[in-house]
């Protein structure tokens, strides 16, 4: 068994992933007086190295095997399609910077409800959240703004629709300016031009990505970031439970990296690789023996957010210019449980249109690529448009839906035939993940008629009846127990000292919206239970996170006479 000699750590706490949980985890650890090393695989991506479009396959793809460094991760599995961030500033690169607490019903679920009253509790952790990431109403109306407010009224719930809130400098469109946002110590901002390439990559410097606010500070502490870190274990040092610390070994991504491995020894471990990443982890260190006190709960409670992603291509010049916005600028509720926004891709996204087909109803594995088929022979002349459009990514309005349904999947882990791990899906029997939201293609067939446009389902759903999702959860989620999660209310992993998962693995509910700021309010409410270094987690217990703040801050200095 490893131990370590001297008390001679590397480092007091690794992060592992730089993504919202992350970047939360490694400043404030590092305002608590932590040395922190923060492991991030993929690279550190700047705003003129960002792709010049989603053609731009080696910047924009994440796939080292293949020598793509990019900022999106695919992954396909039986049950889901899914897209996740990677690089330095994780989802954040390459999210559509949309920043909403959810309702009610999420902070209800029976799988936490019990364990406090979370929407009291993570109040004011929401609110942090937002002043970090420079959370405002969006300002401006587009013709996929007024769209979306006449399905609104169509569905008769023109009284949800909504502005998106946004983390997104719009200040004066092109300028730069000193920071805005943290009294001057922030790093200079420039203005939104309105380019509509937010999932691309804004090339620009007005996106609040994580790099400009938490990895900024983090970073300005001294937390130590290594990009093109790929952890592969982690492993108890001396006690079984952690308490002596742990090895941290990693590589770089890819078919060379695997040659050669680096291992840290630190105190404590933050698990913030992204719910794939952080399962994947997991399992492997719960099957090799790394780490087998993880509780057999790993890999359930997988959420989806119960999403659809549909497209509407409308006739160019139709309905104007559908670019000029960020990437999402508004919502409706056609219930209480479904949330659609419309979402571009500005100039920039045309080889989405890969991910996308003419669409297609409800079905099973067996009926629904039969009824695709059916749809381009029963229309051949708007299958051929489809198939040979030019400017798809400036005349198409994704349609994105997302549910707070109690739906779920599981991840499972196996071993392909040369040894190693890989993860599988299934579908939870009780509560199955939707393949097909009626109302979704409702919009997006009211949509199409209105605007002599096409409706699209995503290809994956139309031939295969999977569905597609850009916010993974779950799969180490909070929990009473080991025998009902991963994580307790603070998101310390049961059985293990100095062990969190601060990512949106631990998140136990769909929140039926974009989850970035719920996991980065989370990522707070779990650091305000670490204690500042030096002071023992059990007088956090007893006094609270804000009275032994208070204890160890010393006296302010009475302010110097004036003459």
């Amino acid at each position: 068994m490893d131990t370590v000699s001297n008390g001679a750590f590397d480092a007091d706490w690794v992060v592992v992933g730089s993504g919202f949980g992350g970047s939360v985890s490694a400043l404030r650890l590092a305002e608590k007086g932590y040395d922190v090393t923060v492991l991030e695989q993929g690279r550190r991506i700047d705003e003129a190295d960002m792709p010049r479009s989603t053609w731009d396959l080696r910047r924009y793809f994440f796939a080292p095997s293949l020598g793509m460094r990019g900022l999106l991760r695919m992954r396909f599995f039986r049950d889901v399609t899914v897209a996740a961030g990677a690089g330095v500033g994780g989802g954040s690169l390459g999210y559509a910077n949309t920043l909403y607490v959810p309702p009610a019903r999420f902070f209800e679920d029976p799988q936490w409800a019990d364990l406090g009253d979370w929407e009291r509790d993570l109040a004011p952790h929401y609110a942090e959240a937002e002043r970090m990431l420079g959370v405002v109403d969006y300002d401006e109306d587009d013709p996929a703004d007024a769209l979306l407010q006449r399905l609104g009224e169509h569905l008769e719930v023109s009284g949800t629709w909504k502005r998106a809130r946004v983390g997104v400098f719009l200040g004066e469109a092109g300028t730069t300016v000193a920071d805005p946002y943290f009294g001057g110590d922030g790093p200079a901002r420039t203005g939104c031009t309105r380019c509509g390439r937010c999932m691309v990559g804004c090339p620009v410097g007005a996106k609040n990505t994580l790099r400009k606010n938490y990895l900024w500070f983090a970073e300005r502490l001294g937390v130590d970031v290594r990009p093109d870190a790929q952890v592969v274990e982690v492993r108890p040092l001396g006690a079984a439970d952690g308490s002596d610390g742990y090895a941290v070994t990693y590589r770089r991504p890819g078919l060379l990296g695997r040659r050669r491995t680096t291992t840290l020894h630190a105190r404590g471990v933050v698990l913030a690789g992204g719910a794939l990443g952080t399962n994947e982890l997991l399992q492997r260190c719960r099957l090799d023996g790394a780490l087998p006190r993880v509780s057999p709960r790993l890999g359930e409670l997988v959420r989806t957010n119960s999403e659809a992603i549909l497209g509407v291509t409308v006739p160019e010049g139709t309905l104007g210019d559908l670019t000029h916005r960020v990437a999402i600028t508004s919502s409706i509720y056609p219930d209480p449980d479904t949330h659609i926004e419309t979402v571009t891709y500005g100039h920039a996204g045309g080889a989405m249109k890969a991910l996308f087909t003419v669409l297609v109803g409800k079905g099973t594995r067996t009926t629904r690529p039969l009824k695709w088929l059916a749809a381009m022979a029963r229309h051949p002349r708007r299958t051929m448009r489809f198939l040979t459009m030019r400017g798809w990514s400036r005349n198409t309005i994704i349609v994105l839906v997302m549910q707070t349904l109690d739906n779920a999947i599981a991840l499972r882990a196996t071993r392909t035939r040369f040894g190693r791990l890989r993860l599988q899906t299934e579908q939870d029997p009780e509560r199955p993940n939707p393949t097909f939201i009626p109302v979704a293609n409702q919009a997006a067939e009211w949509m199409a008629e209105q605007t002599g446009g096409i409706a699209q389902s995503s290809i994956m759903e139309a031939v295969a009846d999977i569905p597609s999702t850009a916010h993974i959860l779950g799969g180490a989620v909070i929990a009473r127990s080991p025998q009902e999660g991963v994580v307790d209310r603070h998101q310390r992993v049961f059985g293990y000292h100095d062990l969190l998962v601060c990512d949106g693995s631990a998140v136990p509910a769909n929140p039926g919206v974009n989850p970035s700021l719920t996991i980065t309010a989370l990522a707070e409410h779990a650091m305000s239970h670490v204690p500042p270094k030096g002071i023992p987690a059990s007088l956090l217990d007893v006094l609270g996170p804000a009275d032994v703040v208070a204890a160890v801050e010393p006296e302010p200095e009475p302010p110097l006479a004036t003459a």
